[in-house]
């Protein structure tokens, strides 16, 4: 039997490629998305089942086990980046992101857990940020999310283990997506902070959820993965 994966956010950038990675395996895929277009798009291409939702809604997590039932893995791709100095931060920007960025993974690991303790077998992957593993300036807000998530996966790591279930965290540097197309961002400086002198592209973070997810990596969990081109070593 075909294991079933799930991928949030999977219309564009990061999501979309991991989408387009693991449909060469004998997987079962379902991809979420808020821009049906696009989402339709990477459906077509990969084989994937399509779920149109915008996850701030309400219930959208059970709406999205409603149409997939349980999973083998789960890829929390879904999130929003903020780049602004922190007094102009508003109140609705912190209940979103950390809604986005950290709450909905949650959600969902609560929702699917069960049947992969069952099964005794299960991937959790949780796509972060290096903000969240080393700290950006101007970035406070999402770094705080991200840093989050590699708490909660480290916690849950140690708690799922004797069920034969992994969750990893991968941390992408500067990846060129949309999540970076922001005015305020220069990103000819930022690449010149890169020590390989470039960014990221989602075929590499795409590959390396590939492994994750294999039988060959499961003594690998509760790990934060950085993928910053060497970004992290300052």
């Amino acid at each position: 039997m075909k294991k079933k994966i799930l991928i949030t956010g999977a219309s564009k950038g990061i999501g979309k490629s991991i989408a387009q990675t693991l449909s060469n395996g004998d997987f079962e895929l379902f991809v979420t998305g808020r821009d049906q277009t696009r989402l339709n798009e990477t459906a077509q291409k990969t084989g994937a089942k399509a779920i149109e939702i915008n996850l701030l809604e309400n219930n959208a997590c059970e709406k999205i086990l409603s149409q997939t039932g349980p999973v083998d893995i789960l890829i929390n791709n879904a999130g929003e980046y903020i780049w602004a100095p922190v007094e102009k931060i508003t109140d609705e920007q912190i209940s979103r992101i950390f809604k986005l960025n950290l709450e909905i993974p949650y959600k969902l690991i609560t929702l699917f857990t069960k049947q992969m303790k069952e099964n005794k077998w299960g991937r959790i992957i949780n796509i972060g940020s290096i903000s969240g593993s080393v700290g950006e300036a101007n970035a406070s807000l999402y770094s705080a999310s991200k840093s989050g998530l590699i708490g909660m996966s480290k916690a849950l790591a140690l708690e799922l283990a004797e069920h034969g279930i992994t969750i990893n965290v991968i941390n992408p540097g500067w990846v060129k997506t949309d999540l970076i197309d922001n005015p305020c961002i220069d990103l000819e400086e930022e690449l010149e902070c890169i020590p390989q002198k470039r960014f990221i592209h989602p075929d590499e973070i795409a590959k390396l959820t590939e492994y994750l997810i294999s039988d060959e990596a499961k003594g690998i969990t509760g790990q934060s993965l950085n993928i910053c081109a060497g970004l992290s070593l300052g």
